[in-house]
């Protein structure tokens, strides 16, 4: 008995000292993003040129000012497929002036498969997808499976990273993002 009130009272502390530490002190990591992994210390994102679909150079250093939710995916990724949707919702709740989602195809085919695939399964409304066929950008971040989804500060660092299937339309998500639209580029 004496054991369980022990631990009930640890635990109860530990809580109130979780709810005493200062707002932002650690990213939010539990439940639907549990396996992202902060980069400590965060590392300069990469200045790898990637493309449109309409062939236009782009880069990660364009979106400075934001925090940028990179999300790299392939047609034939079936848990991408699955993971698109809850990207495309994410934007719509919290893209504009301070956040967005990029969306990064490693299909060799290039834009005519993706734009194909795309138009034939209606996924996305609010994302429009890049390509980096060559895996440039890819390699340069060390993407080993798919999906994998890198997380860039306002800053242009490389925060964290998150390899595998999430779902970026849950509260979990929306805290971890937040927590660095607020917080993250003070630390």
């Amino acid at each position: 008995m004496r054991v369980r009130k022990a631990v009930a009272g640890a635990l109860v502390g530990l809580a109130l000292v979780a709810a005493m530490a200062p707002a932002g002190a650690q990213p939010p990591i539990q439940g639907a993003v549990q396996h992202f992994t902060p980069v400590e210390p965060p590392q300069p994102a990469p200045e790898v040129v990637f493309t449109t679909l309409l062939g236009a150079p782009a880069t990660l250093k364009a979106q400075r000012g934001k925090v940028v939710l990179l999300n790299f995916w392939a047609t034939w990724c079936a848990p991408c497929i699955r993971e698109l949707p809850t990207l495309d919702r994410l934007q719509a709740w919290l893209g504009g002036r301070d956040f967005t989602v990029v969306l990064v195809s490693i299909d060799r085919g290039g834009a005519h498969q993706v734009s194909r695939f795309l138009k034939n399964r209606p996924l996305l409304e609010k994302l429009e997808s890049h390509l980096d066929p060559k895996m440039q950008l890819a390699r340069a971040l060390n993407v080993r499976q798919m999906p994998t989804t890198v997380l860039i500060d306002k800053t242009g660092q490389v925060v964290g990273r998150l390899d595998g299937v999430a779902e970026w339309d849950t509260p979990d998500a929306e805290a971890l993002i937040r927590y660095y639209i607020r917080d993250g580029a003070k630390g």
